[in-house]
């Protein structure tokens, strides 16, 4: 399981946490809650939530795509910073962890602004127009990455941004003697995405990684 990349030690992540965010109280809640179940270290960080939010108000973003919710922080974070007009599209194949997302949606009144898909990502992606979102964050099985953001390539408007989580993976992708298959498929994609002049791109050490490309 992949945890936060620390740079310079905890009381300086912590302070990142109690400086950088405006977490509310239901997202802290959210974020409790779901650390007491199990697999619960996969969920984003308050600063992690925070970006995200601002990511979708820079963009302007009224169409949001996200790939693999868990319990629905990082959903409840980019939709809180929607347009009324905005709208969340998420895929995820477990009902029992959604459904403690769509517990902390509707307290916190924007249940109307997403729509869950419960089914294979892949099988979702194919349903959508290309071209029709701002952004697309992706979080779930790494050895499918690469297959989502070729996917998520097409779906995102010119000037539109994929954001692809634990891109560092605890930092497994710098040691190359290190070749589990997560490991593996998230360091080729690192690569790939560099190389790939269809986007730009940044690599950011917030969470495990968070990975950039802007749709040219």
């Amino acid at each position: 399981m992949a945890k936060r990349i620390t740079i310079w030690g905890e009381a300086a992540d912590a302070y990142v946490v109690a400086m950088g965010t405006r977490e509310t109280a239901l997202q802290a809640d959210l974020r409790a809650e779901t650390s007491a179940i199990p697999h619960g270290g996969m969920q984003i960080g308050p600063d992690q939530g925070q970006f995200l939010g601002f990511l979708v108000g820079l963009l302007g973003a009224r169409r949001v795509l996200e790939i693999g919710t868990f319990t629905g922080y990082s959903a409840l974070a980019m939709a809180r910073a929607l347009p009324a007009d905005g709208h969340l599209h998420a895929c995820d194949v477990n009902r029992e962890w959604t459904d403690v997302g769509r517990r902390y949606w509707g307290e916190a009144g924007i249940a109307d602004k997403i729509t869950l898909h419960l089914g294979p990502a892949l099988d979702t992606l194919t349903t959508f127009a290309p071209d029709g979102f701002d952004l697309a964050f992706i979080d779930a099985d790494k050895t499918s990455y690469d297959a989502y953001y070729e996917a998520c390539l097409k779906l995102v408007r010119p000037g539109g941004v994929l954001a692809l989580d634990n891109m560092l993976w605890s930092g497994a992708v710098a040691d190359m003697t290190d070749m589990q298959p997560d490991t593996l498929a998230l360091r080729t994609l690192n690569a790939k995405i560099k190389a790939d002049e269809r986007v730009d791109m940044s690599l950011l050490p917030i969470g495990d990684g968070l990975m950039l490309a802007r749709r040219r």
